[in-house]
């Protein structure tokens, strides 16, 4: 998996899974922040409560970036309203593209890299 390796890159590719797993860290490390700065269950909107959301929140674009870039579009794709269901739910493209090889490994092998591999 990408997620960890560099999580708050925006190049290369990451898969659904680890685009929906980047959506329940954020959703966790939110939660954390409101019962840590909020009163009732309401955030404040505190300097405090910006300065612990901002990572979290830059982590959150640069796994949808990745993501838009497993669809094979820019990162900039990201600010289209719903965008981000059609992330959720649509396929990778296939093999490599402009921004990386596919994560899945899927279509990253060359007809050359056939040649000489035995069959069996």
């Amino acid at each position: 998996m990408n997620l960890f390796r560099a999580p708050f890159s925006f190049k290369g590719r990451i898969r659904r899974t680890e685009f929906g797993i980047s959506y329940i860290i954020y959703v966790v490390y939110y939660v954390l922040i409101i019962a840590l700065t909020g009163t009732d269950g309401k955030p404040d909107y505190s300097p405090a409560f910006f300065i612990l959301l901002a990572p979290i929140f830059w982590f959150l674009c640069a796994q949808r970036a990745k993501r838009c870039h497993d669809r094979g579009n820019s990162g900039w794709y990201q600010i289209i309203p719903f965008y981000e269901l059609w992330l959720l739910f649509g396929d990778s493209e296939f093999g490599p593209n402009y921004y990386a090889p596919n994560p899945k490994g899927i279509g990253n092998e060359d007809e050359i890299d056939e040649i000489g591999r035995r069959m069996g």
